[in-house]
Protein backbone atom coordinates (compact mmCIF):
# COMPACT_ATOMS: atom_id res chain seq x y z
CA UNK A 1 0.00 0.00 0.00
CA UNK A 2 1.44 3.37 -1.01
CA UNK A 3 1.47 6.06 1.65
CA UNK A 4 -0.34 9.27 0.62
CA UNK A 5 1.74 12.04 -0.94
CA UNK A 6 2.17 15.50 0.58
CA UNK A 7 -1.11 16.73 2.04
CA UNK A 8 -2.76 19.91 0.81
CA UNK A 9 -2.02 22.89 2.99
CA UNK A 10 -4.60 23.03 5.77
CA UNK A 11 -4.07 26.79 5.94
CA UNK A 12 -5.11 27.23 2.31
CA UNK A 13 -7.92 24.70 2.65
CA UNK A 14 -9.28 26.65 5.64
CA UNK A 15 -10.08 29.45 3.16
CA UNK A 16 -11.95 27.14 0.79
CA UNK A 17 -15.54 27.80 -0.28
CA UNK A 18 -16.33 24.15 0.42
CA UNK A 19 -17.63 23.79 4.02
CA UNK A 20 -16.48 20.15 4.26
CA UNK A 21 -12.98 21.04 3.12
CA UNK A 22 -12.86 23.98 5.55
CA UNK A 23 -13.95 21.72 8.39
CA UNK A 24 -11.31 19.10 7.64
CA UNK A 25 -8.64 21.79 7.41
CA UNK A 26 -9.84 23.29 10.68
CA UNK A 27 -9.46 19.93 12.40
CA UNK A 28 -5.88 19.63 11.11
CA UNK A 29 -5.07 23.10 12.41
CA UNK A 30 -6.60 22.31 15.80
CA UNK A 31 -4.46 19.15 16.03
CA UNK A 32 -1.31 21.22 15.53
CA UNK A 33 -2.19 24.29 17.56
CA UNK A 34 -4.54 23.48 20.44
CA UNK A 35 -1.83 22.58 22.93
CA UNK A 36 0.34 25.64 22.14
CA UNK A 37 -2.80 27.78 22.48
CA UNK A 38 -3.75 26.25 25.83
CA UNK A 39 -0.27 26.64 27.33
CA UNK A 40 0.10 30.16 25.90
CA UNK A 41 -3.13 31.22 27.62
CA UNK A 42 -1.97 29.63 30.89
CA UNK A 43 1.43 31.37 30.76
CA UNK A 44 0.77 34.78 29.20
CA UNK A 45 -2.71 35.44 30.50
CA UNK A 46 -2.12 33.73 33.87
CA UNK A 47 -5.35 31.79 33.70
CA UNK A 48 -6.10 28.74 35.79
CA UNK A 49 -6.54 25.39 34.08
CA UNK A 50 -10.35 25.59 33.82
CA UNK A 51 -10.35 29.08 32.32
CA UNK A 52 -7.52 28.22 29.91
CA UNK A 53 -9.47 25.18 28.71
CA UNK A 54 -12.58 27.31 28.25
CA UNK A 55 -10.69 30.00 26.33
CA UNK A 56 -9.06 27.37 24.11
CA UNK A 57 -12.42 25.76 23.33
CA UNK A 58 -13.99 29.17 22.81
CA UNK A 59 -11.23 30.45 20.55
CA UNK A 60 -11.38 27.57 18.12
CA UNK A 61 -15.19 27.46 18.15
CA UNK A 62 -15.29 31.20 17.41
CA UNK A 63 -12.62 30.78 14.74
CA UNK A 64 -14.74 28.35 12.75
CA UNK A 65 -17.96 30.26 13.44
CA UNK A 66 -16.53 33.61 12.28
CA UNK A 67 -14.04 32.28 9.68
CA UNK A 68 -11.10 33.92 11.47
CA UNK A 69 -8.55 32.14 9.30
CA UNK A 70 -9.90 33.36 5.95
CA UNK A 71 -8.17 36.71 6.43
CA UNK A 72 -4.72 35.18 6.78
CA UNK A 73 -2.18 36.56 4.27
CA UNK A 74 1.04 34.49 4.03
CA UNK A 75 2.94 37.47 2.62
CA UNK A 76 2.59 39.18 6.01
CA UNK A 77 4.02 36.41 8.18
CA UNK A 78 3.60 32.84 9.36
CA UNK A 79 0.22 31.40 10.19
CA UNK A 80 1.28 30.67 13.77
CA UNK A 81 2.00 34.39 14.31
CA UNK A 82 -1.36 35.29 12.78
CA UNK A 83 -3.14 32.72 14.96
CA UNK A 84 -1.44 33.98 18.11
CA UNK A 85 -2.51 37.55 17.29
CA UNK A 86 -6.10 36.38 16.84
CA UNK A 87 -5.86 34.49 20.13
CA UNK A 88 -4.62 37.53 22.05
CA UNK A 89 -7.48 39.59 20.67
CA UNK A 90 -10.01 36.91 21.58
CA UNK A 91 -8.81 36.50 25.17
CA UNK A 92 -8.50 40.25 25.69
CA UNK A 93 -12.09 40.78 24.51
CA UNK A 94 -13.38 37.96 26.70
CA UNK A 95 -11.63 39.37 29.75
CA UNK A 96 -12.75 42.90 29.00
CA UNK A 97 -16.33 41.71 28.88
CA UNK A 98 -15.73 39.84 32.15
CA UNK A 99 -17.19 36.73 30.57
CA UNK A 100 -15.95 33.21 30.07
CA UNK A 101 -16.75 30.71 27.35
CA UNK A 102 -19.48 28.41 28.58
CA UNK A 103 -19.68 24.77 27.66
CA UNK A 104 -22.89 23.39 26.16
CA UNK A 105 -25.66 25.08 24.25
CA UNK A 106 -24.82 25.59 20.56
CA UNK A 107 -21.06 25.63 21.20
CA UNK A 108 -18.68 23.52 19.14
CA UNK A 109 -16.97 21.52 21.88
CA UNK A 110 -13.70 19.93 20.80
CA UNK A 111 -12.35 16.68 22.19
CA UNK A 112 -9.03 17.89 23.59
CA UNK A 113 -6.89 16.24 26.26
CA UNK A 114 -6.38 19.20 28.59
CA UNK A 115 -5.39 16.90 31.47
CA UNK A 116 -2.32 15.75 29.54
CA UNK A 117 -1.38 19.31 28.65
CA UNK A 118 -1.74 20.34 32.28
CA UNK A 119 0.38 17.39 33.38
CA UNK A 120 3.13 18.51 31.00
CA UNK A 121 3.04 21.98 32.52
CA UNK A 122 3.38 20.52 36.00
CA UNK A 123 6.27 18.30 34.92
CA UNK A 124 8.05 21.09 33.05
CA UNK A 125 6.82 24.39 34.53
CA UNK A 126 7.91 27.54 32.68
CA UNK A 127 10.29 29.84 34.50
CA UNK A 128 8.84 33.11 35.81
CA UNK A 129 10.88 34.94 33.17
CA UNK A 130 9.64 32.70 30.32
CA UNK A 131 8.72 34.55 27.14
CA UNK A 132 5.16 33.47 26.21
CA UNK A 133 5.81 33.88 22.47
CA UNK A 134 8.94 31.69 22.63
CA UNK A 135 7.06 29.13 24.73
CA UNK A 136 4.28 29.08 22.12
CA UNK A 137 6.86 28.43 19.37
CA UNK A 138 8.55 25.61 21.29
CA UNK A 139 5.22 23.95 22.06
CA UNK A 140 4.19 24.25 18.41
CA UNK A 141 7.39 22.44 17.40
CA UNK A 142 6.71 19.69 19.96
CA UNK A 143 3.17 19.30 18.61
CA UNK A 144 4.46 18.96 15.05
CA UNK A 145 7.01 16.35 16.10
CA UNK A 146 4.33 14.34 17.91
CA UNK A 147 1.99 14.47 14.92
CA UNK A 148 4.77 13.51 12.50
CA UNK A 149 5.70 10.61 14.76
CA UNK A 150 2.10 9.37 14.60
CA UNK A 151 2.26 9.74 10.81
CA UNK A 152 5.45 7.69 10.71
CA UNK A 153 3.88 4.94 12.80
CA UNK A 154 0.90 4.78 10.44
CA UNK A 155 3.16 4.81 7.37
CA UNK A 156 5.26 1.95 8.73
CA UNK A 157 2.17 -0.08 9.56
CA UNK A 158 0.74 0.51 6.07
CA UNK A 159 3.99 -0.62 4.46
CA UNK A 160 4.59 -3.46 6.90
CA UNK A 161 7.75 -1.75 8.14
CA UNK A 162 7.01 -1.96 11.84
CA UNK A 163 10.60 -2.93 12.62
CA UNK A 164 11.80 0.31 11.00
CA UNK A 165 9.56 2.29 13.33
CA UNK A 166 10.64 0.29 16.38
CA UNK A 167 14.33 0.75 15.55
CA UNK A 168 13.80 4.48 15.00
CA UNK A 169 11.83 4.80 18.23
CA UNK A 170 14.30 2.78 20.29
CA UNK A 171 17.47 4.37 18.94
CA UNK A 172 16.52 8.00 18.25
CA UNK A 173 13.82 8.58 20.87
CA UNK A 174 14.90 6.41 23.80
CA UNK A 175 18.64 6.78 23.13
CA UNK A 176 19.29 3.91 25.53
CA UNK A 177 20.40 1.22 23.11
CA UNK A 178 23.04 0.52 20.47
CA UNK A 179 23.19 -0.77 16.90
CA UNK A 180 24.57 -4.08 18.12
CA UNK A 181 21.86 -4.49 20.76
CA UNK A 182 19.16 -3.81 18.18
CA UNK A 183 20.78 -6.19 15.72
CA UNK A 184 20.69 -8.92 18.34
CA UNK A 185 17.11 -8.16 19.39
CA UNK A 186 15.74 -8.16 15.83
CA UNK A 187 18.05 -10.96 14.65
CA UNK A 188 19.41 -8.90 11.75
CA UNK A 189 22.90 -7.66 10.78
CA UNK A 190 24.08 -4.30 12.09
CA UNK A 191 24.13 -2.99 8.51
CA UNK A 192 20.42 -3.77 8.23
CA UNK A 193 19.79 -1.85 11.46
CA UNK A 194 21.59 1.21 10.05
CA UNK A 195 19.71 0.95 6.73
CA UNK A 196 16.31 0.70 8.42
CA UNK A 197 17.14 3.55 10.74
CA UNK A 198 18.27 5.70 7.82
CA UNK A 199 15.00 4.99 5.97
CA UNK A 200 12.90 5.86 9.04
CA UNK A 201 14.83 9.09 9.58
CA UNK A 202 14.29 10.17 5.97
CA UNK A 203 10.61 9.31 6.15
CA UNK A 204 10.19 11.11 9.46
CA UNK A 205 11.85 14.23 8.07
CA UNK A 206 9.56 14.13 5.02
CA UNK A 207 6.46 13.74 7.16
CA UNK A 208 7.58 16.49 9.54
CA UNK A 209 8.14 18.93 6.66
CA UNK A 210 4.78 17.87 5.26
CA UNK A 211 3.11 18.78 8.55
CA UNK A 212 5.03 22.06 8.68
CA UNK A 213 3.94 23.03 5.19
CA UNK A 214 0.35 22.10 5.98
CA UNK A 215 -0.08 24.19 9.13
CA UNK A 216 2.36 27.10 8.80
CA UNK A 217 1.04 28.67 5.62
CA UNK A 218 4.35 29.44 3.93
CA UNK A 219 7.88 28.11 3.47
CA UNK A 220 9.71 28.37 6.79
CA UNK A 221 12.18 26.74 9.13
CA UNK A 222 11.29 25.00 12.36
CA UNK A 223 13.94 26.85 14.33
Amino acid sequence: MQFPSTRRSAVLASQSKDPAERRQAFESLVDAYWKPVYKFVRIKWRCDAADAADYTQGFFARAIEKDFFRSYDPSKGSFRTFLRTCLDGFVANEKKAATRWKRGGQATILSLDFATAEGELREHPPSPAANPEESFHREWIRSLFALALDDLREACEAREKQSEFEIFSRYDLDESTSYSALAQEFAIPVTTVTNRLAWARREFRRLLLDRLHSVDGRESELL
